[in-house]
């Protein structure tokens, strides 16, 4: 089965006004939905994102919305960081702190995320749930070396961006600072209410 595309629903810039929107009224957090943690429903559904294009204006833009969306976490003491690199060089096109707390330890877990993303192909998420959170047995699974456990992470919170007729990764989307399963739900959420 074909994975499906999906297409930005508002133009360039409206993700702004949702940051201006939510800076202004400083509203109280919507809880984010927990996504599954079936890895055949993971797989369908939630590991990673095709969409028609992912250019810097589409990094900006979904940057800008997870910002807005996590915004009101950061009020209530819960920052994030938000970062989205490409795929073939690991460039960093957008990242950004949602408020005051953040720590190096979360550059440190974008970091890990990532890479884990990018050797494996899947979201973080579903690896955690592959391995049930057992870090010792993905580790032996895929043979890494001690000296080299520390560059991987198997929890939630980075999801592979792919394009249409493009093989492979175009880019990697990561949140850290709340719980695993957040940091992944709240990627899925602003994607599937933004695209279509």
């Amino acid at each position: 089965m074909a994975a499906k595309v999906w297409t930005r629903k508002a133009p360039a810039g409206a993700a702004l006004d949702k940051v201006q929107e939510a800076i202004r009224n400083r509203s109280p957090s919507v809880p984010i939905p927990k996504p599954t943690s079936d890895l055949n429903e993971l797989k369908a559904d939630s590991d990673s994102f095709t969409l028609a294009s992912f250019t810097t204006e589409d990094a900006f833009e979904l940057g800008n919305l997870l910002y807005a969306r996590l915004y009101p976490f950061a009020v209530e003491g819960k920052p994030t960081l938000i970062s989205i690199s490409l795929a073939n060089s690991s460039q960093v096109i957008y990242q950004t702190v949602t408020g005051p707390g953040v720590t190096p330890d979360n550059e440190s877990w974008v970091r890990r995320k990532r890479n884990t993303v990018l050797r494996f192909g899947s979201s973080t998420w579903y690896m955690h749930n592959k391995f049930k959170g057992n870090e010792v047995e993905f580790a032996a699974k895929f043979a890494i070396a001690d000296e080299q456990k520390g560059n991987y992470a198997i929890h939630g919170g980075a999801i592979p961006i792919r394009v249409q007729g493009v093989e492979g990764i175009v880019a990697v989307v990561v949140v850290s600072g709340l719980k695993q399963d957040e940091d992944h739900g709240v990627i899925v959420d602003v994607i599937k209410n933004n695209w279509e």
